[in-house]
């Protein structure tokens, strides 16, 4: 018997293999099926996905075999890995040399002839065999070949899918929590910040009324600045800290809602804006949904439609309906509308397309990025309808 020689490229090989996390797993119907076709074709009694580790070649699928692997020192298929780009036949193991006392020919499983396809990753390098074994001397047509090595093909194709969603997974895994560890910077920092720019702001307005009459005219407009700028950063941490608490909110549970108390709850909250008139409209006596997250769009939606108003008298109309899968829910109002080229933008954090709004205070982009956040992590989607003078309607789904 003739041991098989070390592949030349075998540290980078092994590594390789690594690379697959396939060793050791459990049978997949994917891997049986190929084996299984590929005996058929060849007419033999055994067929492999042999997988050749540093000690071992180990067996990922296998027919007509009762082990899972064996000593790679009496292996076939590490033969096989050292010539990778042809088929590695022998049609009678008891008339070679490197075989004939080989102790898979002279006892069980008693080989005689093996044909190994070697199965080469993406980097040129062998990871294993697609191989057929039968305990009589054979030949295999040139056809059979040809569907052994497409068989080989797919085995690599199936391999390089199953390391691909790994990785992803881990990409995504790693994202994830990036993006956890970023919100709760964003949610530290902004809490941390809020505590001082209401000391400063308070101060700046004692400051201002107590020390007015002996302050000159210029020095009244800075404090003013300071003011207005320490109330504009807390507005943009408030906005921060709803942004980053949004995924908390979606963690709530879904509960029956009452669409006839939903509507008193959102006139009862924005009670005090006089020139207001909100209006619900729905067939559905209750929706069953996370009432949190609903809670949270729609006072974003509603105040927008206040805040970028242009008329005296506002109008917000909210309709409510039922798919198979999903609500679909509409906030409407009469204000100004959104300019076409906008209406994907507005959707973007700190994306502001409007000065000031009826109040004469700035936006800060962050509100329309959080309902469109919720939106898409409760498995729905959202978009607008508008036209200039017209106002705007925002469209949104939620998943049932």
């Amino acid at each position: 018997m003739i041991a098989p020689k070390v592949h030349i490229r075998e540290k980078e090989r092994i590594k390789e293999l690594e690379s697959y996390n396939i060793l050791d797993t459990l049978p997949e119907d994917d891997y049986d099926s190929i084996v299984a076709i590929a005996a058929e074709i060849c007419n033999t009694e055994i067929s492999l996905i042999s997988l050749i580790d540093e000690e071992r070649q180990w067996f990922k699928s296998k027919i007509g075999l009762a082990v899972d692997e064996t000593s790679r020192d009496i292996s076939f298929c590490a033969h096989a890995i050292n010539d990778e780009k042809n088929t590695f036949i022998v049609e009678d193991a008891k008339l070679d040399e490197r075989f004939f006392d080989n102790p898979l020919v002279t006892g069980p499983p008693k080989i005689s002839f093996y044909a190994g396809v070697p199965l080469i990753s993406d980097h040129g390098l062998p990871l294993g065999t697609l191989c057929v074994l039968d305990e009589k001397p054979k030949k295999l047509t040139e056809r059979q070949l040809e569907s052994l090595n497409a068989l080989a093909t797919q085995v690599m194709n199936t391999l390089n899918l199953r390391k691909n969603n790994i990785e992803l997974e881990n990409i995504l895994k790693k994202l994830e929590i990036r993006n956890e560890e970023l919100e709760r910077f964003a949610y530290v920092a902004a809490h941390d910040l809020k505590s001082p720019l209401l000391s400063i702001s308070g101060l700046t307005q004692l400051f201002s009324h107590k020390y007015q009459s002996v302050i000159d005219e210029q020095g009244l407009e800075i404090l003013g600045h300071i003011e207005n700028s320490s109330n504009k950063l807390k507005t943009l941490i408030d906005g921060l800290l709803e942004y980053s608490k949004s995924e908390n909110i979606l963690q709530q549970q879904k509960l029956d809602i009452d669409i006839k108390n939903l509507q008193s709850d959102f006139k009862s909250l924005f009670c005090n804006e006089k020139e207001l008139n909100i209006n619900f409209i729905s067939t559905l006596n209750t929706i069953h949904t996370n009432k949190a997250a609903l809670n949270q769009i729609l006072i974003n939606l509603i105040s927008n439609a206040i805040k970028y108003n242009d008329k005296k008298f506002i109008e917000v109309e909210i309709g409510i309906s039922s798919t198979d899968n999903f609500y679909e829910i509409y906030v409407q109002d009469n204000g100004p509308g959104i300019p076409l080229e906008f209406q994907e933008k507005v959707f973007q954090i700190f994306q502001v397309i409007s000065g000031k709004d009826r109040y004469g205070k700035p936006g800060n982009g962050i509100g329309l990025a959080t309902v469109k956040k919720m939106v898409e992590n409760s498995g729905g989607s959202i978009q607008i309808e508008s036209e200039l003078g017209k106002g705007a309607k925002f469209i949104f789904t939620l998943e049932k």
